[in-house]
């Protein structure tokens, strides 16, 4: 045999076995050696692309569609010409991506009857629509889509159009649908029987759904799922960035916020350019990280990268404003966040929208929010949706003094936490049922439920909760907060921007001595920084 065939020999084998490294090496060589059929050079272009190549992978794509002309194959060519545009869409080239969908509609324009290539170039016209708006006639498109890969018995063409088909129903309000469509599908690749660039598609956008479903438990099997799939293809570029985006985004919630840091940051090394979403999902989950554990200058940082991308990073940095007491500009923030979005995202932001507008004293705003959020439950909710809604109403009776319904809605909570095994929120539904405990003259239930949540916020390294915690226990629950002489001195010198140093020397005390004093402060006001306790003791009366 000679050495281009055995080359060729060896890249396909390699594919199959899903060593893409290897397989590039030698379908490259057997190109060079003596040139490869359209179809190999196909196969070519999708290792390219899996390995981060994308120049080459657009370029090798190119050739295939050519080469599939030439050989008179306008099927092939359109299936290659619907890759491409998708594939330049999805790394923000979107003139190169118009001019070859002009190109590809002129090429089907010449067929005298429908194709399977004619349905894969439906699927990137159907995606436009759909994130256009126009949820029902994208899913038309992709149901016709589908019909074609069932009639051609074209596996990644069905796989395509059953993925929108599922995302079309979601958007449309038909959630169980939708995510049964999904799961139908994934099934099939799972099975192996879809090739690898599209199966990479469908996960992502798969876990996309379920995260804007809220539903947890898909999300978390279908996850663990893609990471055995990126796990077998170690080399692989083109999707390891998203599968560890969303896995950090269900480790914080369920409490392993250091491996959800490493796996946020591992994403951030296996972005490819180009690739806003994952660059976006591997910055705010790092952000998120940050914040809950009160780091804000790394928050913010992280938050800021996230939203080079063009997406905004809520809400997470109204949040972070929030924590370092800028309560204005996350009012500002969460509003404007809350009415651009769509549905789904918009449902996702109503609990941070119920908090801050509590902490900027707006009860009336935080009780329609509530509203907005308990219209929208009914019994096929999730219950990562019943749980966020819950605890958000808790929150809003509490500020309006019905202390007895607060203590109920937490209580539902968290117990819905509980099942969803995610600790932090459990926790902070206990802060809120303490609260409600010690307004209903209960100090020993209160007590108790204080310190199960300060020992959880302990484990999980959530420094402004245990600041929080800490200053409610020493307000008794509720109520004004008591500092002393010494430390309202302290308090007016941190305002003014005067260092521990600085401090140290005005009041003739060790900077120890005003470390400690500062920390006292910080967890009596239930604050994470210097800037939060100045902007507090203003907005409070605390200092003149």
């Amino acid at each position: 045999m000679t050495i281009p065939g055995t080359a060729l020999d060896l890249g396909r084998s390699a594919f199959t076995e899903h060593r893409w490294s290897e397989a590039f090496e030698c379908l490259v060589r057997a190109d060079n050696n003596g040139g490869l059929p359209p179809q190999d050079i196909e196969l070519l272009a999708s290792v390219a692309m899996l390995l981060g190549h994308d120049e080459a992978g657009i370029g090798y794509l190119t050739r295939a569609h050519d080469e599939y002309l030439t050989v008179g194959d306008v099927d092939s060519a359109l299936r290659c010409a619907a890759w491409l545009i998708m594939f330049l869409l999805d790394t923000g080239e979107h003139a190169r991506a118009s001019g070859w969908l002009g190109k590809a509609k002129r090429l089907a324009g010449s067929l005298e009857e429908a194709t399977a290539g004619a349905g894969f170039l439906l699927i990137p016209v159907a995606l436009g629509t759909l994130r256009g708006g126009d949820a029902e006639a994208g899913y038309v498109m992709f149901r016709r889509a589908l019909e074609l890969g069932e009639s051609f018995r074209e596996r990644d063409l069905q796989a395509m159009g059953r993925l929108g088909v599922g995302t079309s129903r979601l958007a449309l309000g038909h959630p169980d649908e939708g995510l049964r469509t999904l799961d139908e599908l994934m099934v099939s690749v799972m099975a192996g029987e879809v090739s690898p660039i599209p199966t990479g598609i469908i996960f992502c956008a798969v876990l996309g759904s379920c995260r804007l479903a809220q539903d947890v438990a898909r999300a978390r099997e279908w996850t663990a799922a893609l990471e055995r799939w990126c796990g077998e293809r170690p080399d692989m570029v083109m999707f390891g960035a998203q599968c560890q985006a969303y896995r950090a985004e269900l480790l914080i919630l369920h409490g392993a916020w250091d491996q959800a840091l490493e796996v946020a940051r591992a994403a951030e090394g296996r972005i490819r350019k180009g690739d806003p979403d994952a660059t976006f999902g591997a910055w705010y989950q790092e952000g998120e990280v940050f914040r809950l554990k009160g780091h804000a200058v790394e928050a913010e940082r992280a938050f800021r990268t996230a939203a080079e991308t063009g997406f905004e990073p809520e809400p997470g940095m109204a949040l972070l404003r929030l924590l370092n007491g800028r309560i204005s500009e996350a009012q500002a923030r969460i509003r404007r966040a809350v009415e651009e979005a769509d549905p789904g995202n918009r449902r996702r932001l109503l609990p941070a929208l119920v908090d801050i507008e509590l902490a900027a004293g707006d009860t009336s705003a935080a009780r329609a929010a509530v509203d907005d959020l308990l219209a929208g439950l009914h019994s096929g909710s999730q219950p990562l949706e019943n749980a966020g809604a819950r605890q958000a109403e808790a929150a809003v009776l509490l500020a309006e003094g019905d202390a007895g319904a607060a203590l109920r809605a937490a209580r539902q909570a968290w117990r819905q936490w509980y099942g969803l095994e995610a600790p932090f929120k459990a926790a902070c539904a206990r802060v809120i049922a303490a609260r409600a405990c010690a307004a209903l003259g209960d100090p020993d239930s209160a007590a108790m439920e204080f310190e199960a949540a300060l020992e959880e916020f302990a484990d999980l390294g959530a420094a402004p909760s245990i600041a929080q915690v800490q200053a409610l226990r020493n307000r008794g629950g509720e109520g004004k907060t008591t500092l002393t002489p010494r430390e309202l001195e302290v308090l007016r010198l941190i305002a003014a921007g005067e260092s521990n140093k600085s401090i140290a020397r005005q009041l003739y005390l060790s900077e120890k001595t005003v470390a400690r004093h500062a920390g006292n402060i910080f967890a009596k006001l239930g604050v994470g920084s210097r800037t939060a306790a100045a902007s507090y003791a203003f907005e409070n009366h605390l200092i003149r």
